[in-house]
């Protein structure tokens, strides 16, 4: 399917076999009379011939590389030319229920400001990665017109990988009302190699400054002497992609509350790169872990149920689109529900979930923040799996895929993947396949794959689910959850 890119004639191809499964498994179309939900976006992609990029310092400028030093997100609507100051302000956070503020002091009207990756240390990762999410929203509130991340030498993806895809379309919902990137005149992620030539005159140096990131140590804030002057070109076209969306009916009560009206979703996302700057000869980003395991799962899991015993609460299947541009799908439909918003009791996300060690554990990000945690350590302990939180919470997985569309709408959520130890054998396999096969060609049906793994998991999965939907109370947010403010009164 040529990578499932957002909007191709082969994404369209799966979300149509998606749909069969769904209706062969027995579920209802959740879309009205269809299983498609249709959304519709925007697409851009840079025209480097026509872009440039410089530093302005004392007098002189410094034209940059695009691809070596620097990339343009292109999911934001650049604006065709901007000449403005740069700022550092440290990780570009504003947490106040943890006293912590990057842009106490700072004047950030007008300017680009310049952050580096992660955040201090002592801040629960679901907070902390909400807060990342935020930043533009806090960063527009100051006066700023652009945002500089340094990309983090420990991420997911090298610079090498993450470079090539700068010329892939990017895109934003066409429903204006859901573009949180609005107001953003510039916007880039920096080579950690290069960032030495942003900080040049400020006394300070980037290295240690990304070091002490890294680390989660306090940071400074401080203006730099430079200016940015940026000339960006894009072409744009509408592009109409799709969620599928299958529904299966809970179980109408004919004695106490009948709680069949209440739905618990299940999410995975079907999109994925498509076809790119090829690695090692492939262009085809065959998107296999990421996330065809996980839709995979959620037709099998749709299949199991709908052929067991009914749940009290109906369960909503949905494959979402635009995943890898930025959770467009899942927003999409947090917002354009296809049952009464306030119906929606919970949410459980799987995303390239990683049968690819022996399941010892099972991972559910958001372990802290709702009571779903023990509906999932009942599921665990029904069939010998220990349930953990998130080893790795730096990564900020809790905001990082579908769940967190669910999440902001202040429905509570969870993220599923497979269990490991850090720094264990499990664990360097895991880091593994993120350096070598994570948004590359070769996370393909060539890799390994523990299918004892998987089964263990999609038996896990779908007890958890049984146990949400059959609990007597709605889900609720822990007191102390943050997350516990973006629910509204639901009843």
């Amino acid at each position: 399917m040529r990578g499932r890119e957002t909007g191709s004639p082969e994404h369209r191809v799966a979300a149509d076999y998606i749909a069969r499964m769904f209706r062969k498994a027995g579920l209802r179309p959740g879309a009205g009379s269809s299983f498609i939900q249709p959304v519709s976006f925007t697409a851009r992609r840079i025209v480097e011939a026509r872009s440039s990029v410089s530093l302005l310092r004392g007098g002189a400028e410094e034209k940059l590389t695009l691809g070596e030093d620097l990339t343009i997100n292109v999911r934001v609507a650049n604006a065709p030319f901007t000449e403005a100051r740069v700022i550092f302000a440290g990780y570009g956070l504003s947490i106040p229920s943890r006293n912590h503020d990057d842009f106490a002091g700072l004047d950030l009207n007008g300017k680009i400001v310049l952050v580096m990756p992660g955040g201090p240390k002592g801040i629960a990762g679901p907070l902390l990665s909400h807060s990342q999410s935020q930043r533009w929203s806090e960063l527009r509130k100051r006066g700023a017109i652009g945002l500089l991340t340094v990309s983090s030498p420990a991420g997911d993806t090298p610079w090498s990988r993450s470079s090539l895809a700068r010329l892939n379309p990017q895109m934003t919902l066409t429903d204006a009302t859901l573009d949180e990137t609005a107001g953003q005149r510039f916007n880039g992620a920096i080579n950690p190699n290069a960032a030495e030539k942003f900080f040049a005159g400020s006394g300070k140096a980037a290295r240690p400054l990304i070091d002490a990131a890294l680390k989660g140590e306090p940071l400074p804030s401080f203006d730099l002497p430079a200016s940015i002057r940026a000339t960006i070109a894009m072409d744009s076209w509408p592009v109409e992609s799709q969620n599928v969306i299958g529904i299966l009916p809970g179980k109408r009560s004919h004695g106490n509350r009948d709680l069949s009206n209440q739905y618990v979703v299940l999410s995975a996302h079907m999109d994925h790169l498509g076809v790119g700057s090829p690695i090692r000869g492939d262009s085809i980003f065959n998107g296999a872990m990421d996330n065809a395991s996980g839709v995979a799962m959620l037709i099998e899991v749709a299949r199991a149920a709908a052929a067991g015993k009914r749940s009290a609460r109906s369960i909503i299947f949905i494959a979402v689109t635009g995943e890898e541009k930025g959770l467009l799908g899942s927003r999409y439909f947090a917002n354009h529900p296809t049952v009464p918003a306030r119906s929606i009791v919970a949410n459980i996300n799987t995303d390239m979930f990683l049968p690819v060690i022996p399941m010892r554990s099972l991972i559910v990000n958001g372990l802290e923040e709702s009571d779903l945690a023990a509906d999932a350590r009942r599921a665990g302990a029904s069939l010998g799996v220990e349930v953990v939180t998130d080893p790795e919470p730096a990564r900020n997985a809790f905001t990082r895929s579908d769940q967190y569309s669910f999440i902001k709408k202040g429905i509570p959520s969870i993220s599923l993947k497979t269990g490991f130890v850090k720094d264990s054998p499990e664990h360097e396999t895991i880091k593994r396949w993120r350096s070598d096969r994570y948004h590359a060609p070769s996370d393909d049906l060539g890799q390994p794959v523990n299918f004892q793994s998987a089964a263990l998991f999609s038996r896990l999965y779908l007890r958890i689910v049984q146990e949400i939907a059959d609990r007597p109370t709605r889900p609720s947010w822990n007191a102390d959850s943050f997350f516990r403010r973006m629910a509204p009164d639901r009843g």
